[in-house]
């Protein structure tokens, strides 16, 4: 007990809402975790279904989960509920849906005591219905704040998620997830990162990130599922402002949201023209400068080449891509 008394505390906060078949998988992760000296904030933002009594049963068989009850308010608001009370020294998120590995918060620990660092994130498992995808790469990143940023545009290993990531709480004392934002990691991730002096990334998985068809990410398209455009819009604006070596990356990254939230419009069965016109007249305006920079991924690269085949190609080749993908 002497051992775990000088660890710092971490807070780890997990957002809860309709996930009562994958819930218990996910506390059960956590609550196992072997590093001990934990507060775990259980948010249940008023789920309407067995989340809230599966959460209080949770807080009664381990004394270190806190639950928070309160009004549905969104995923952004419910994280935000949880930094308000959280006493930990260190906060990584964890959605409800998810689970991670038993070793979790200890590599994170690790990685930012070894380096010094006030961010330290790991890769995450993305695991389908009939197969498991590994997105690590074993390399090892220590960087300050602008170079993080470099690699997040260009999708170098970092990514803008909330999870796989332990952040030093001082961090988050002008910073919160925008409240009624889908994608609100877009729109915080990057704060963060710029607030901090030394991020650290060990490309090894450690996370368990479920595809589920029936995701908020997932739902049929409408105006919200342009709030990824939105963050990466003020994102370029805050990073450009601030860096102006990383335009291009900006310019890629808002490339990347155009390209992203068309694949979410082409799944519709039928699609609204004026959002499609939003999108295509922006790819259509911007690829030839974007394709000029030899850093942008592959994949990039090819979406970008399929749009001149306007988006009734884009679709059939996107299509291809999902069925072979999955």
């Amino acid at each position: 007990m002497k051992e775990v008394s000088k660890k710092p505390l971490i807070t780890i906060i997990i957002p809860v809402y309709k996930v009562e078949d994958y819930l218990d998988k996910c506390v059960e992760s956590v609550v196992n975790q072997t590093y001990k000296n934990l507060e775990i904030i259980l948010v249940d933002d008023g789920s309407p279904d067995n989340c809230p009594k599966m959460c209080d049963d949770w807080a009664k068989k381990d004394k270190r989960i806190k639950v928070i009850h309160k009004e549905n308010g969104g995923l952004s608001d419910a994280r935000n509920k949880g930094i308000d009370i959280a006493k930990g020294e260190f906060i990584t998120f964890i959605d409800s849906d998810d689970y991670v590995e038993n070793n979790y918060v200890e590599f994170l620990y690790n990685l930012v005591r070894e380096n010094n660092a006030e961010i330290s994130m790991g890769k995450q498992y993305v695991r389908y219905t009939n197969k498991t995808l590994n997105t690590g790469t074993n390399k090892l990143y220590v960087l300050n704040s602008h170079d993080t940023l470099e690699k997040t545009l260009y999708g170098e290993d970092f990514d803008v998620s909330a999870w796989a990531k332990l952040y030093k709480k001082d961090l988050f004392k002008d910073i919160r997830y925008p409240k009624g934002r889908l994608f609100e990691d877009s729109a915080t991730t990057y704060k963060l990162i710029d607030k901090a002096n030394k991020i650290v990334l060990k490309s090894v998985p450690i996370y368990n990130y479920m595809m589920r068809n029936d995701s908020i990410t997932n739902e049929t398209f409408n105006e919200k599922k342009f709030d990824l455009i939105k963050s990466t819009e003020e994102m370029y604006d805050y990073i450009e402002e601030k860096y102006k070596d990383l335009e291009n990356g900006c310019k890629r990254r808002l490339m990347y949201a155009y390209l992203s939230t068309l694949t979410q419009l082409i799944k519709c069965k039928k699609i609204n023209k004026k959002y499609k016109n939003r999108i295509m007249n922006y790819i259509k305006e911007n690829r030839k400068e974007i394709l000029k920079d030899k850093r942008i991924p592959k994949r990039d690269r090819l979406a970008l080449y399929v749009t001149y085949l306007g988006i009734n190609g884009f679709s059939t080749c996107w299509k291809i891509y999902e069925k072979r993908r999955k």
